[in-house]
């Protein structure tokens, strides 16, 4: 009999729906955002379907926060599962308004997660109250959705690709509430996306599928390191990095990292707010020896783990940067000239240089508050 953990989301479901297989194992924190990633038509939804208890496998486990869900003997249907669905086109009662919408959720539930007045206020659902959802656009109808489920009171709150189905201005709309909401809730949220670009902005872990099967799971950072997304043309990696101060005399943010600075370009922020970088392997550069002169502001010792092949002129490298805590990852993308040339190989010692780093997220959320006499 296996036993479930406490603080982990544990899924293990190997089966097959209509001659579609599905072998899907993973165990990740139960906080913050785990995304599920990969093409249509890969699985994700089915997944999703089992977690929720809407899809029923026979051969399957499920388990959140040390809560068995489904086992060998056990399983939960849907309505006796404390989990939340939001999918990407949501259903909502037409005839009432929202206000209306939530307080009958609200209702239902004794408020352990966030109450009536709290989901307002955080997906600021304030003008919207007394209108009608057929009136709202697309992103209001979905911030709605999001208020109803959370009024729920979950333990688990699944999105099945809530932004496929908005257009860009709406997605730039609903963005910042999934991640004040992912900021201010102790409530673990499965996202499933096949956009990497969504995904790197509020993601912490990340599960990769392909044809019904996990291929990769782990930290938002190592999944972008493997090679399956290492060889993207688009590769990259994100560090979550603290605000240190600001150099007001040349308009730099200083940021921490592990016990190691980075500067970038940019506004005051907020000491001690924390901003996400994404860093391309495009951007990154490798040196054997530490520069001595160069206009790259943000040089790390690291060591090469991996190479891959990406065409016929070019190689990545996957680094693990040595600095602090050792092994941060890190991608780099150089010629096949310049890897012969500098007589590279994995387990090299090297010097990775950042010529940039792209703040992700909405950052005025960081902005330092000055006084109004400043």
């Amino acid at each position: 009999m296996r036993e479930a953990k406490t603080g982990y989301i544990e899924v293990a479901f190997n089966d097959s729906l209509a001659n579609i297989p599905l072998d899907a194992q993973f165990s990740l924190p139960a906080k913050g955002v785990t995304a599920i990633f990969g093409p249509p038509g890969c699985g994700k939804t089915t997944l999703a379907r089992c977690i929720a208890g809407v899809q029923r496998l026979p051969r399957g486990f499920c388990a959140v926060d040390g809560e068995i869900w489904q086992d060998e003997t056990t399983f939960r249907p849907p309505h006796l599962r404390p989990v939340a669905y939001v999918f990407q086109l949501s259903i909502l009662p037409s005839h009432w308004s929202v206000r209306r919408t939530l307080l009958y959720k609200a209702s239902k539930s004794t408020p352990t997660l966030i109450d009536f007045d709290g989901v307002v206020e955080l997906l600021a659902l304030a003008p919207l109250l007394e209108r009608s959802p057929s009136h709202l656009s697309a992103a209001e109808r979905q911030r709605l959705a999001l208020g109803s489920a959370l009024l729920g009171q979950p333990r688990l709150l699944l999105l099945d690709d809530p932004l496929t189905v908005l257009d860009s201005s709406a997605k730039c709309e609903i963005l910042p509430f999934l991640e004040r909401m992912r900021e201010q809730l102790l409530l673990p949220m499965i996202y499933i996306s096949h956009d990497i670009a969504d995904i790197e902005r509020f993601a912490d872990h990340l599960v990769m599928m392909k044809d019904g099967f996990v291929t990769a799971a782990g930290p938002l950072n190592v999944v972008q390191s493997d090679p399956a997304l290492a060889r993207r043309g688009e590769a990259a990696v994100c560090l979550d990095t603290l605000v240190g101060g600001y150099d007001g005399r040349y308009g730099l943010i200083m940021l921490r990292l592990n016990g190691a600075r980075l500067l970038i370009p940019g506004v005051p922020l907020r000491p001690g707010a924390q901003l996400r970088l994404r860093i391309a392997a495009s951007d990154v550069s490798i040196a054997c020896e530490p520069p001595r002169a160069s206009s790259i502001l943000n040089v790390f010792p690291a060591r090469i783990k991996a190479s891959l092949p990406f065409d016929e002129a070019e190689v990545t490298l996957v680094l693990a940067l040595e600095t602090g805590r050792s092994g941060m990852p890190l991608l780099a993308r150089i010629t096949r000239r310049s890897f012969d040339a500098l007589r590279l190989s994995n387990g090299a010692d090297v010097f990775a240089e950042v010529a940039r780093a792209v703040p992700l997220g909405a950052a005025e959320r960081c902005l330092q508050r000055l006084p109004r006499s400043a």
